[in-house]
């Protein structure tokens, strides 16, 4: 990552101060090659949503990649919860171990051999998400939380996630920020195989500090907002009827600082939640989905 992407993010900075879109060569789709990853040791504090009475904390260990190819425009990473296996925190009783989420997008510029930039629009591409993992297997399993149950406890998995989002995305020059990825997506549930609503995101990674030595701070985040989704409703527990468990819209964001060398960096994130999941805040499940968390990290660059 060294290098190629912070040259490339800082070439998108200089074409945004001088508020001229740069027109994309196409006569080489592979001319801009370039690919990068990174192991970040990270802690999350209030991450949500948070279920009553949960110690919300834990660790974990984040593989995090990407890079372009061809037609290629590629993210990703894969996460694996509470590595020692502690009986507190957020990530034990069953909990799911590791949750990915992969995003290719194919360049339809680059496809089609048309340089379809236009203003602050440099490239137009076919959008893609998908989110794996993150809820463990459907059914009961064997917990052995010694610290505060001892023995074995039988635990009910609600399942894990299988989302995919299916849409248009671009990259777009937007003041200070400089390159910034957009994308609309239209969501499919893979588990109850059904199109229910869409989702807006936008990512950006803005170096605007060096020092003397090379290293750099960096203003980074993204936004997930869905919206459009229907409302479902169910019954409580008591067998009382509610229409507080799925709303129609929800999301999260992100604002993180780091500081970057050529092959570490720390960072802190603060990451805001609303109806997140488009689970209700304190609905039929009692979830805390509305506030904030907090991200600490440290990061190993390849």
């Amino acid at each position: 990552m060294k290098n190629v992407k912070t040259l490339a993010l800082a070439a998108t900075a200089v074409a945004a101060i001088s508020g001229n879109a740069f027109a994309a060569d196409r006569s080489d789709i592979y001319a801009t090659d370039y690919k990068w990853m990174q192991f970040n040791a990270m802690y999350a504090i209030d991450e949500h949503p948070i279920a009553p009475g949960a110690d919300a904390e834990h660790n974990y260990l984040e593989m995090e990649f990407g890079g372009r190819k061809g037609v290629i425009d590629l993210y990703g990473y894969v996460d694996v919860f509470n590595l020692a296996n502690s009986g507190s925190g957020d990530k034990v009783a069953g909990a799911s171990k590791m949750f990915m989420k992969f995003a290719p997008r194919f360049s339809l510029d680059a496809i089609t051999g048309l340089d379809l930039s236009v203003g602050p629009i440099q490239e137009v591409y076919f959008s893609t998400l998908f989110n794996w993992g993150g809820g463990a297997i459907k059914g009961q399993s064997i917990s052995f939380d010694v610290e505060d149950h001892p023995g074995p406890q039988k635990i009910n998995n609600a399942g894990d996630v299988n989302m995919s989002f299916w849409g248009i995305g671009a990259d777009v020059m937007v003041p200070w920020l400089g390159k910034t990825g957009m994308n609309l997506y239209a969501t499919y549930d893979i588990n109850a195989k059904d199109w229910n609503g869409y989702q807006f995101s936008a990512n950006w990674f803005k170096p605007f500090y060096f020092f003397d030595n090379k290293s750099f701070l960096s203003f980074q985040g993204y936004v997930d907002y869905q919206f459009g989704a229907d409302e479902v409703n169910a019954y409580d527990t008591n067998g009382v009827y509610q229409n507080t468990t799925f709303t129609t819209n929800g999301g999260n964001v992100f604002f993180g600082l780091y500081w970057h060398s050529d092959n570490y960096a720390l960072g802190y994130g603060l990451k805001g939640f609303k109806d997140v999941y488009l689970l209700k805040d304190g609905g039929t499940y009692g979830l805390d989905t509305t506030g904030w968390a907090h991200y600490f990290t440290a990061t190993y660059k390849f």
